[in-house]
């Protein structure tokens, strides 16, 4: 299995996903140049976190026209993996891959603090090395982080039951306090409807061992890889 790493000009967590993906899970990785359009190579690609075009426009609106994003549409369509990770996650809106836009935060400040989440559904491969309902605690770190969408879009969401992860509090409890952006309802990363693309504002990658105080991220890199894994022996 591989995983690779689209690389934009401006962004500035693709090292970080490295460190996780080939330093601690030793599993090989590719750093991908936006204009590379050959990624058939990678059973994971991970659109990472950082300010790809420098966001002067809007967060992910110019990486969506980037050549490799063309190849990260076919990706996904043929039900391989997508971790989308903070201007990951605004990317993968503003292509399509997900529903939904990520808006300015409600009180428009620059967020970087630790949040807890409680984790939705545990039946992906994102999300398996973690129990249903389990609070975990991840950084966050943006200004653009705060999730929309219309009632319809909302509602699909919820019906098809999307939401992966929600903003709570220590005890798990989702409500205005514990809404660090003003997500509608408390959103902190969804997936599409088959399962194989998630887009998510914390970062997992930079929790992923102790010496950053926290382990909590690495259990999603884990699960994609324990499913990829499996997906290989049984196809040997």
């Amino acid at each position: 299995m591989k995983f690779g790493i689209l690389v934009f000009p401006g962004s500035n967590c693709d090292r970080d996903v490295a460190t996780v993906t080939s330093g601690i899970l030793q599993q090989p990785t590719r750093l991908i140049w936006h204009t590379d359009t050959d990624i058939s190579d990678c059973d994971v690609i991970v659109v990472p976190g950082g300010f790809s075009y420098g966001d002067y426009l809007r967060c992910g609106a110019i990486a969506r026209f980037a050549p490799v994003m063309r190849s990260l549409q076919e990706h996904a369509a043929k039900g391989k993996y997508v971790l989308g990770i903070c201007n990951g996650f605004q990317i993968l809106t503003e292509s399509g891959l997900l529903p939904g836009a990520l808006v300015r935060n409600r009180d428009l400040h620059f967020i970087c603090d630790r949040a807890p989440l409680r984790v939705e559904r545990n039946d992906l491969a994102f999300s398996k090395k973690y129990q249903k309902q389990q609070i975990i605690t991840l950084p966050i770190a943006h200004g653009e982080g705060c999730y929309f969408a219309d009632a319809d879009a909302l509602k699909e969401l919820e019906d098809n039951n999307q939401v992966v992860f929600r903003y709570c509090d220590a005890i798990g409890n989702v409500n205005e306090e514990s809404n660090p952006n003003g997500s509608l309802e408390n959103i902190a990363g969804i997936c599409n409807k088959q399962g194989n693309v998630l887009g998510m504002m914390p970062h997992p990658e930079r929790a992923a061992e102790g010496v950053l105080g926290g382990t909590d991220g690495k259990g999603l890199f884990e699960g994609l890889m324990e499913v990829l894994v499996e997906g290989l022996l049984v196809n040997a």
